[in-house]
């Protein structure tokens, strides 16, 4: 059976939005959800496909999520075969050598509106850049995230979407639990 990757926004960092990978699992199953595995503290959830859009997989879990918790967790949610092309799509294949300097910024959708993306002069950032790519923003940062001046750009720009970002290390893991299940 095919995998759907639920990756959640904001949980369990810096001592917010406590929700323990124990109650991950549960609530997962309460829902009905199989074969579930929880990656890392941050929100990386794997689970057997159930044949559902993923968009309304993430409803559902929202509206869960927020009920069960008392806060609301934006959640993007792609297949294993969306995962999988978010992968080969990668505009940056030198970086996957240093994987900490390579990230990808989930989106709930494509984004309407482009233009706070297209107004950023990404020469001013160098050697740091991004590329969007549908649902997804590819940041390379050769010096780290941390000390990047253009990922806080990226990923403070309103899009009017929901995002959620994963560094390289925690996709290409997320898209191997999917195969193994």
């Amino acid at each position: 059976m095919a995998s759907q990757i639920a990756l959640l926004r904001g949980i369990n960092v810096g001592g917010n939005k406590k929700f323990p990978m124990a109650r991950q699992r549960e609530l997962m199953a309460a829902l009905g959800f199989q074969d579930v595995t929880v990656h890392l503290q941050t929100g990386n959830i794997v689970f057997a496909d159930p044949g559902t859009p993923p968009e309304e997989t993430a409803r559902v879990l929202e509206e869960r999520f927020a009920a069960d918790l008392g806060f609301s967790v934006p959640v993007m949610v792609r297949t294993r075969d969306e995962l999988a092309a978010a992968v080969a799509a990668n505009p940056y294949p030198g970086a996957t050598a240093e994987p900490r300097t390579l990230h990808v910024v989930f989106l709930s959708d494509v984004p309407r509106d482009t233009a706070p993306l297209d107004a950023l002069d990404q020469s001013g950032y160098a050697p740091d850049s991004f590329r969007l790519a549908g649902r997804e923003i590819y940041l390379h940062c050769p010096d780290g995230i941390g000390r990047s001046k253009l990922a806080a750009k990226v990923t403070g720009v309103r899009l009017g979407v929901a995002a959620t970002a994963r560094n390289w290390n925690t996709v290409t893991k997320l898209l191997a639990l999917a195969d193994a299940g």
